[in-house]
């Protein structure tokens, strides 16, 4: 009885020392240390960079240039010196510019900005799959919690009416086997604390572990602030604004797809030495200029394959889309149903346990008058402490529905 009551005095010592936090605290932790959200981070920097090089591609280019061969003529045998000139030296600074129209610009660009708010909108999904994972982790903790803090309160139950057993039998008012019967069932509510309480460490480490948190010390969990608003609006949620960015980037390649059939024009000029080393080479300082144009012709009617390509990928997409609309509709019916029938459930768990707890207020006192038999009395306490894990258990289930549900809100 010693090393129980020195169990009893420990628990409610760790109790009062451990530290409290909330589902935003793991949260947050989780959110700093997920490397798939830092790289997501990473691919939208990498994307601004990309912009940039547009812009810089958009500059004249200077390029130096320089050639040098020189082919000897030995007893007549050499290449012909009318073709190579015998040698060629050069060395100048070559600038040139790509033409490029306002409107094939503009869809270049537009494909970066599409393509950050992609990269954006798949982070927001992701942190969103991680909200929901942390929360669904800590609404189990919360609820090992409170399986453990009502498995001592029963354990503070037996004890005390333990004692006043115990005092009764001495006096011969109940059998030493009634005594027993009921330490025996004393017994098995310590070693349920224990399993609840191993229960809890382990899925708060597990918690921990999926925040990226080092630590194993004891926590107090504040209740889960869980609030169900109105319906998703699933048109604003990230989910279905990947759809609509999906379409967007194939009517830009439609674009790209034009443009790149169109006359392409490059202007270049170059200044510096180019020489064959024949006559007067210190004069063969200079500069020249031109232009390049050119136009597609035919290519096989590959443009056609493409439009027909970027057609296949507009048709899969909206079947895909169709068929998460579906799917939605489906599973936040079926979760609202769920919601109903675990709320409906738990006000009747509530009636019950209203009854279980008034039925052992009376078996407490009629145990001090030895008026109640021990089997009532356990009987009495299995049932209180069954209804009250089944109270604990829809709660946990309500609130795992509402962060199913929530899932789906915009952010």
């Amino acid at each position: 009885m010693k090393l129980l009551l020195n169990f009893l005095a420990l628990l409610s010592f760790v109790s009062g020392e451990c530290q409290q936090h909330g589902i935003d605290y793991y949260f947050s932790h989780a959110k700093n240390n997920s490397p798939l959200l830092t790289d997501y981070r990473n691919q939208m920097r990498s994307a601004q960079v990309d912009s940039q090089m547009i812009r810089a591609s958009q500059k004249v280019q200077v390029n130096g240039v320089s050639t040098n061969f020189y082919a000897p003529v030995i007893s007549g045998y050499g290449y012909d010196n009318i073709i190579t000139n015998g040698a060629q030296v050069s060395a100048f600074v070559q600038a040139n510019k790509n033409i490029i129209s306002s409107a094939n610009l503009a869809s270049q660009y537009e494909t970066i900005r599409l393509l950050k708010e992609s990269i954006g909108n798949t982070a927001q999904v992701a942190e969103k799959d991680l909200r929901k994972t942390i929360t669904t982790q800590y609404i189990t903790v919360y609820g090992d919690l409170q399986a453990w803090r009502f498995s001592r309160e029963i354990l503070n139950l037996y004890q005390s009416e333990e004692s006043i057993l115990k005092r009764l039998t001495q006096s011969g008012v109940y059998k030493q086997t009634d005594y027993l019967t009921f330490y025996v069932s004393f017994q098995q509510q310590l070693l349920l604390v224990r399993q609840s309480e191993i229960q809890f460490r382990n899925d708060c480490a597990t918690l921990n572990y999926m925040s990226g948190i080092v630590d194993t010390s004891l926590v107090e969990l504040e209740a889960p602030d869980l609030n169900l608003g109105m319906v998703p609006d699933i048109f604003n949620s990230p989910f279905y604004r990947q759809y609509t960015l999906d379409s967007l980037n194939l009517v830009n390649q439609q674009k790209t797809v034009f443009y790149t059939y169109k006359p392409k024009i490059n202007v270049y000029a170059d200044a510096g030495f180019n020489s064959s080393l024949q006559y007067e080479p210190y004069k063969n300082i200079g500069l020249s200029a031109g232009l390049n144009f050119s136009v597609p012709i035919y290519d096989g009617r590959q443009r056609k394959m493409k439009y027909q390509k970027i057609n296949i990928a507009e048709d899969t997409r909206q079947h895909y889309k169709d068929y998460f609309l579906r799917q939605y509709n489906q599973q936040i019916a079926q979760l609202t149903q769920q919601l109903r029938s675990t709320e409906s459930l738990i006000n009747d768990i509530n009636g019950q346990i209203k009854y279980s707890g008034t039925l052992i207020d009376v078996n407490k006192k009629l145990l001090e008058t030895g008026e109640v038999r021990i089997t009532d009395l356990i009987l009495t306490i299995n049932t209180f402490l069954n209804a009250r894990n089944l109270l604990n258990q829809n709660y946990v289930n309500r609130m795992q529905i509402i962060n199913q549900i929530n899932y789906w809100q915009a952010l």
